[in-house]
């Protein structure tokens, strides 16, 4: 009997599970990211360095010497304070430096728990935060539900960052959706969408989005919305079929469907072969699988 769905319950960080705090992250990789991205940051920039060396001057100061020392001291907490802003999701770490490029990052979710998160500080004004891309297939997506609840994969290549972080990231504000495309001739398009959020595990983590942008990639998502999450051991589409199963993915399936971006990752066309696969069919049809699909969302303004 599966047990009873408990929401909403506060989790300390300590009772996270590593996957839903740091997606893939080997130590080697977070020690490169605080050795580079870090000191990229807009807060890095904040120290008390300066203080610090004023303060092992001598005790025999002029009055002149002593201004900057005692506006050090005034300043500090403001100076300091600021090296512990905690950026909730990739737009907030643009907008403190619209210089920074697309990287791995670390955000905060709304309830602070830390999330190494791949932004996209590119596309259509950057400060995209990516939840689910495929690039090259190096990665297994017919998982189990507790890894889509989870999260799986590596911040600096294939990933899913995890459905409860991204159901609490837009429960806390508004957001929008990007849908990034590439086929194996290098065309890229996408697909956008002014309104985007998702359930709690109770509902299902069910699919609202609205307000379809066409970038060339057409719609294949509307006809998911208000669906309810499907992984293969977690049956809970529209139809009398396990969906997940069927089309050897994981997705917000109806009792058909348009769109299967973490389905089996296959080389361009395939016509023996249908609905299985990465696809979009409002671009591609049923027979083609994507190259590439990155699913990223950001703030709407």
């Amino acid at each position: 009997m599966e047990p009873k769905c408990r929401c909403d319950v506060p989790v300390s960080p300590a009772d996270k599970s590593p996957a839903a705090a740091r997606v893939g992250q080997t130590e080697g990789e977070a020690a490169v990211w605080r050795r580079h991205k870090v000191s990229s940051l807009p807060a890095a920039e904040c120290s008390d360095r300066a203080t610090a060396g004023f303060l092992h001057k001598s005790d025999t100061m002029t009055v002149v010497q002593l201004i900057p020392v005692v506006l050090l001291v005034l300043l500090g907490p403001v100076l300091i304070s600021c090296s512990t802003i905690r950026p909730m999701d990739c737009s907030e770490i643009h907008q403190q430096n619209k210089t920074q490029s697309s990287g791995v990052y670390v955000i905060y979710r709304g309830d602070g728990i830390p999330l190494q998160v791949y932004c996209d500080m590119d596309s259509l004004g950057g400060g995209w935060t990516v939840f689910q891309r495929r690039m090259d297939g190096s990665l297994n997506f017919y998982r189990p539900w507790d890894q889509y609840r989870n999260g799986f994969g590596n911040t600096f290549g294939e990933y899913w960052l995890g459905l409860d972080n991204v159901y609490v990231m837009t429960k806390t504000r508004k957001y929008e959706l990007l849908v990034d495309m590439e086929d194996f001739d290098g065309k890229t398009v996408y697909a956008r969408f002014t309104s985007f959020s998702i359930g709690d595990e109770c509902d299902g983590y069910k699919l609202k989005v609205s307000g379809f942008i066409n970038g060339g990639a057409g719609d294949s998502l509307s006809l998911h919305n208000g669906q309810k999450f499907s992984t293969f051991d977690k049956d809970q589409d529209a139809s009398g079929n396990n969906m997940a199963v069927l089309h050897v993915g994981a997705f917000w399936y109806y009792n058909s469907l348009y769109a299967n971006p973490n389905g089996v990752y296959r080389w361009g066309p395939d016509s023996s072969h249908y609905y299985i696969g990465v696809e979009w069919y409002t671009w591609k049809g049923t027979t083609y699988s994507l190259k590439g699909i990155s699913m990223k969302i950001r703030p709407v303004k």
